[in-house]
């Protein structure tokens, strides 16, 4: 069976490079330079372990990266749609980016090809998109389908092809067969259901996940204050049978990025559209903006006016084992740093360059050690394993005033007990009004 990968950005990417260890197949891209750095093993994005499998496809012969539509999907079986849906700074996602991409295609299919969908679309979308090829093409023979991307930023490639299980939204006997041909080399537990459904169950996941993450942190909130500690609270919660010890329950940052909050908008848009009132979906958003000003009212308690003072922000990228910015919190914070006056050091392992509008607000240090130098706090925004290496006597030797703010506790063995070291952590009592 050919395969073609249609979008390679980071899901894309992922996606094409794992499935050419079992199938021939083609990355399509209409970016050349994206396609032409693809071909040279280098994937558009960091992910551990992309650029060698990559690189083992090509060498196979089982990848390749083209920007001629006709090439790529004349020739396959499947084309499988893995564009990274676009979102702007309110979570709004522009899907017509990706229904456009979508329907370019449609003139090059070939009678009895599968069109998978796993870009982030609204519920209802795939069935959109087949009744635009039925009216433009009544004698066509495309079998649509739709399984939402199991991408995990930093842990990808061992997502991809371990899943705990698949969702599969189609109800084209033809179109299944070649979908468990595809699907059953990475698991044998294909969760089989209608397109909407498999739409839909995407974006209960997120917005569960979502809902899980803004729930725990109000209870830590509270904890602060109040004597408890809001990780003995997730304990009693996890063994709840009714819960249980995987519950998606750890007090800490915000979610931040893009994903999640996709998904609740699409659910509350699709919910206005409806004439539906979801109260507890539209109140996920606001606590969570609410909980990305937790760091703000931390650093304004111990420092007060930030007017000259120096903050050390350890980790810029959206997560550990990544090389992206857009959407970080650490990004959000240093700018909200620099607005209120506060000098601004950073260091992140794999960050050597900014663009230029942060280049003027942040300095790069060489070394964590070197950020927290003459500093007046110190705070750990993304949990790179390279930071559990510093020791208690790296802060306390180093900062002006060793004051540490580690939201999800990345640090907490090493730095709660430190004499001298005043931690804060989300939920952790610290007696700071």
């Amino acid at each position: 069976m050919n395969v073609c990968v249609f979008g390679l950005w980071h899901l894309g990417s992922v996606t094409a490079a794992c499935v050419a260890e079992h199938f021939p197949t083609v990355g399509l891209d209409f970016d050349s330079t994206t396609v032409a750095d693809l071909n040279e093993g280098k994937p558009p994005i960091l992910e551990p372990g992309l650029d060698q499998l990559t690189s083992q496809g090509l060498s196979r012969g089982t990848l390749r990266f083209t920007d001629c539509v006709p090439n790529a999907v004349g020739e396959a079986d499947l084309v499988w749609v893995t564009f990274d849906t676009p979102v702007d700074e309110d979570d709004r996602a522009d899907t017509q980016y990706v229904e456009r991409q979508i329907a370019s295609i449609f003139p090059h299919l070939r009678p009895g090809t599968v069109l998978l969908i796993s870009s982030q679309m609204p519920v209802g979308s795939t069935r959109q998109l087949e009744a635009a090829y039925r009216e433009q093409y009544p004698d066509g023979d495309v079998h649509f389908a739709y399984s939402p991307e199991n991408l995990r930023l930093g842990k990808a490639l061992t997502a991809f092809r371990q899943p705990e299980r698949i969702i599969v939204g189609t109800t084209d006997a033809e179109g299944r067969q070649r979908l468990e041909t595809l699907l059953s080399p990475f698991c044998k537990n294909l969760i089989w259901m209608s397109i909407e459904s498999a739409e839909m169950t995407k974006h209960a996941l997120n917005a569960f996940l979502a809902s899980s993450i803004a729930f725990i942190n109000e209870i830590a909130v509270i904890c602060e204050d109040t004597g408890a500690d809001a990780k003995h609270v997730e304990m009693g919660l996890k063994t709840d049978e009714r819960i249980g010890p995987r519950a998606y329950l750890g007090a800490g940052g915000p979610f931040a990025g893009g994903t999640l909050a996709r998904d609740i908008s699409f659910l509350t848009s699709k919910a206005a559209t409806l004439g539906v009132a979801v109260p507890l979906l539209e109140s996920v958003r606001l606590s969570n903006n609410l909980h990305k000003n937790w760091p703000r009212r931390k650093l304004e308690a111990l420092l007060g006016n930030l007017t000259g003072k120096r903050v050390a922000v350890l980790g810029l990228t959206y997560k550990p084992g990544t090389n992206t910015l857009r959407r970080s919190a650490a990004i959000e914070l240093c700018r909200w740093l620099f607005d209120q006056g506060a000098q601004v050091t950073a260091f992140d392992p794999v960050v050597r360059d900014l663009p230029v509008e942060l280049s003027r607000i942040i300095v790069i240090s060489a070394s964590a050690v070197e950020a927290l130098r003459n500093c007046d706090a110190a705070v750990v925004t993304t949990e790179w394993p390279l930071f559990r290496e510093l020791a208690a006597a790296d802060f306390i030797d180093n900062m002006k005033n060793p004051n540490v703010l580690d939201a999800n506790r990345f640090l907490e063995k090493k730095l709660a007990s430190a004499p001298n070291i005043r931690y804060i952590a989300v939920g952790k009592p610290w007696g700071v009004a």
